[in-house]
């Protein structure tokens, strides 16, 4: 029997509830397809830096070294807005995913048929979505020195190197082979310099890939495109400013935030979380939706662990699930036969799992 060892970041908010609906699914998948999944917790956030002085604690960073993947749920809250930015939660994050050079964050955003009506979109515009956007995770806005703040400005600097821009294309052009083999490559290259160089290197990167379509669009353009037309992408490659923000859009083509997973994937780890924060004015009221962990975890098992067969009757499970009217409050009035809570919501995904 196959054993693999999962690194479990909980973190603050709802983090620790959509988690544990995760695990439960998993558990039940794991006995189902007969591998074994070793979890281990580790802290991060908020709450390590209550319990340790730090957002990131040097175990955690080598206990998901260690490991054969990262399952993550969310940090962050008004608690800890007026520590040093070096103490908050985020901080703790972003210096996670460059310890475990994590360079490629993969966040699809698909539609489901039953929740056809939950978007704000008419349904011809968005039935059929199914877009992956593959946003640089290490480099960018969010590390670029200088930065800082002085009496009058504050300063941030947006740095791509030639060889990040080549690194996060390949990853882009190889996932659109395994897809509709489209690329559109997200800049701002009429004004910005850095966007230039990005849209230089992925055009040397693109001869590389005969069979893959590559088009160029403005980040302005883009925004407007993913409500407009979103069925026109296919894999929307973009730097880190930006794919933060396109891919949090685009998730709200499904209708909930709540629903998408993603994966942060590097030489040395994978992170796999929801796409969403820890929502700390829900947390503790058992109404989190956990599709998008549950997920993620079904991502972590398909690309990660290699179990194809357990990661599809996830899948599987969650659509059923939907199609049968069970709903989170986030979707309570877009076809429910049954509100559920989180807990209640994983317990049913479990229960497909186990009977399909």
């Amino acid at each position: 029997m196959q054993t693999y060892k999962i690194a479990v970041i909980k973190g603050d908010g709802i983090g620790t509830e959509i988690i544990n609906e995760a695990l439960k699914v998993l558990k039940v998948v794991a006995q189902k397809f007969n591998f074994t999944l070793e979890f281990e917790d580790y802290l991060m956030g908020g709450i390590a830096y209550d319990l340790t002085g730090s957002p990131l604690p040097q175990e955690t960073i080598d206990g998901c070294l260690n490991a054969d993947a990262t399952l993550f749920g969310a940090i962050g809250g008004e608690k800890w807005d007026n520590l040093p930015r070096e103490l908050r939660p985020e901080s703790g994050l972003l210096q996670l995913r460059k310890s475990l050079e994590v360079f490629a964050n993969f966040r699809p955003a698909t539609v489901y048929d039953a929740l056809i009506d939950a978007s704000t979109l008419k349904p011809e515009i968005i039935k059929g979505v199914d877009i992956l956007v593959v946003r640089e995770l290490i480099g960018g806005i969010y590390f670029g020195t200088p930065k800082g703040r002085d009496k009058d400005r504050g300063f941030n600097t947006m740095v791509y190197s030639v060889d990040e821009v080549k690194r996060i294309a390949h990853t882009a052009f190889k996932a659109a082979m395994q897809r509709n083999k489209k690329v559109c490559s997200v800049d701002k290259a009429n004004v910005l310099d850095v966007s230039q160089l990005w849209r230089e290197v992925v055009n040397e990167v693109a001869k590389e890939y005969k069979d893959v379509e590559l088009s160029h669009m403005y980040v302005d353009n883009a925004a407007m495109q993913l409500i407009r037309n979103p069925k026109q992408f296919d894999v929307i490659l973009t730097g880190n400013l930006f794919g933060d923000i396109l891919s949090d859009e685009a998730s709200m083509l499904s209708g909930s935030i709540g629903l998408l997973p993603s994966a942060s994937i590097g030489a040395k780890a994978v992170i796999y979380e929801p796409i969403h924060g820890s929502a700390p004015d829900i947390a503790g009221l058992g109404i989190a939706n956990p599709i998008a962990t549950i997920a993620s975890a079904a991502m972590m098992l398909r690309y990660s662990l290699g179990q194809t067969q357990a990661a599809l009757a996830i899948d599987n499970a969650i659509e059923t699930a939907l199609k049968e009217g069970f709903r989170t409050k986030d979707l309570a009035n877009y076809g429910a036969k049954e509100v559920c809570s989180c807990e209640r919501m994983g317990s049913v995904i479990a229960e497909k799992v186990a009977n399909l």
